[in-house]
């Protein structure tokens, strides 16, 4: 049955989402159009750019299925999901300043630019797009799944309807504001998510009967809920560490994190959104998993752990608070959806139709209309992929993620401070780490207990120094300096 004042403050939110996106194609009009509907005329200030790394990270494995995995193994999910405290530190610390300024030597405008700039290979690109739009669908699948179960259980929306109005709203606004209208979201979207993590983590404890009564309960359910190794000792330290190598470290080889450090205005801004971003994510990471395994003490029974957030919400909050915390994790989906869509878009129109005809970058009307229908299409695309769904989402997402790291990581960073990467390495890194961490993921291959991607950057890596060395000698990399303008 349809909560009506659980979505009515859905529909606002969509609105001014919707109002947000306007503005930003008003804006887009004025500017050259690759550069502005891609990465917004390079113009972020630091809370911007903060809001926007953070909205793009947190995802629906952040608000779904990571709790869901808190409310499966207990607590000590939630100190494993503090080791990503320091990812918006390494992507603009690693990246940052020198992907900024190399971007704007080469006029990049997607992450494929700067790699072909840096290896002056089509065939080095062709590989890092098809890996990217390959990895992004199912990344993308995730986020749709993660959205329409959120309607599903906190508004009583049909999951099939509720797919269909998540996925075509996300699809519209993507494609009619650009990249301008992702961050301008983003940037609500965090305040949003912010404040929704905080209401909801109260609500939980106080239904709990408190803290201390919560732990209690969850201790009497199974001792190991509230032990640092956690339910069926999942936790073990070679799991830990190389989760911490999935999602924290290798966070620097992820295209959609990685082209918000070729966006943003100046020196001042990246210092100001490393602060402000790292703070972001610890509240987020640690008040979102600490609900959802507390949450097992207010819903002891669930069967689906992915519903606990959803769930929880309905529960401990009035109807009407529900439905503005319902936009909450429905701004962390959203804000990775559309970079990932943008990122996708700009794949096929400018790294691959315009690498095939670079002829047709003059007409700019043409490609204005090819990237917003490329990006209505693979909204839709999305759309059919997710109508079917699996029972936890967040080792689907890893999966998306890993493919990508194993791909990107070594390429990106080896490029940036290597003066001697070449192609020959970069491509030898990219084809062995996607085939090993294809291999082993599918076969769910763990040795010495590890995440198949600790394995498959290992590999990847030394794939990179073998092929480097039969190779010629790549450009060299200016050092980075201050960045003071555009």
């Amino acid at each position: 049955m349809m909560q009506t004042d659980v979505i009515l403050p859905l529909v606002g939110y969509l609105l001014l989402v919707f109002g947000l996106s306007v503005y930003a194609y008003r804006r887009r009009q004025k500017g050259n159009f690759l550069n502005e509907y891609f990465i917004g005329d390079r113009s972020m200030g630091g809370f911007v750019l903060a809001m926007t790394l953070t909205a793009t990270y947190i995802s629906a494995s952040s608000f779904i299925g990571g709790p869901g995995a808190a409310y499966k193994y207990g607590l000590g999910w939630v100190l494993l999901a503090m080791i990503q405290l320091p990812a918006v530190w390494l992507s603009l610390g690693v990246l940052g300043k020198k992907f900024a300024i190399l971007a704007r030597k080469y006029n990049a405008v997607t992450l494929n630019d700067m790699l072909y700039a840096r290896y002056k290979s089509r065939l080095l690109v062709w590989v890092a797009s098809l890996s990217l739009l390959v990895a992004f669908i199912g990344a993308m699948t995730v986020q749709f799944i993660g959205g329409a179960r959120l309607l599903e259980t906190a508004a009583g929306i049909p999951y099939d309807t509720g797919l269909l109005i998540f996925g075509i709203s996300i699809a519209l606004y993507t494609s009619v504001g650009g990249f301008r209208a992702s961050v301008l979201n983003d940037a609500m979207q965090g305040l949003v998510m912010l404040l929704g993590t905080i209401i909801l983590l109260a609500g939980v404890i106080h239904a709990a009967g408190g803290l201390h009564a919560a732990v209690d309960t969850l201790q009497n359910i199974d001792p190991k809920l509230v032990s640092p190794q956690g339910a069926d000792d999942i936790l073990s330290a070679p799991f830990m560490a190389s989760f911490w190598i999935l999602v924290c470290f290798g966070v620097i080889g992820l295209p959609h994190t990685a082209v918000r450090c070729i966006s943003y205005k100046d020196s001042k801004a990246v210092h100001r959104a490393i602060v402000i971003g790292t703070i972001v994510v610890g509240i987020l990471m640690f008040g979102m998993h600490l609900a959802g395994a507390l949450g097992r003490a207010v819903l002891p029974d669930l069967k689906v752990p992915d519903l606990v957030i959803p769930t929880l919400m309905v529960k401990v909050l009035p109807p009407f608070a529900a439905g503005i915390f319902l936009a909450a994790p429905m701004a962390a989906i959203m804000s990775t959806i559309n970079a990932q869509l943008l990122q996708s878009s700009a794949t096929i129109v400018k790294d691959l139709y315009l690498g095939m005809r670079p002829q047709a970058l003059k007409n700019e009307k043409r490609l204005a209309r090819m990237s917003s229908l490329s990006t209505l299409i693979l909204g839709l695309l999305l759309l059919l992929a997710a109508w079917r769904p699996p029972e936890m989402i967040i080792w689907l997402n890893l999966l998306a993620f890993g493919g990508l790291e194993a791909v990107f990581l070594w390429p990106l960073v080896l490029g940036l401070y290597w003066e001697r990467a070449n192609a020959h390495g970069a491509l030898s890194s990219m084809i062995s780490g996607a085939i090993c961490y294809a291999v082993l993921a599918t076969a769910d291959w763990h040795i010495f207990s590890l995440h198949p991607i600790v394995p498959s950057l290992l590999i990847s890596l030394a794939a990179f120094g073998i092929g480097n060395f039969f190779g010629e000698r790549g450009e060299t990399v200016p050092a980075a300096t201050e960045l003071n303008s555009k």
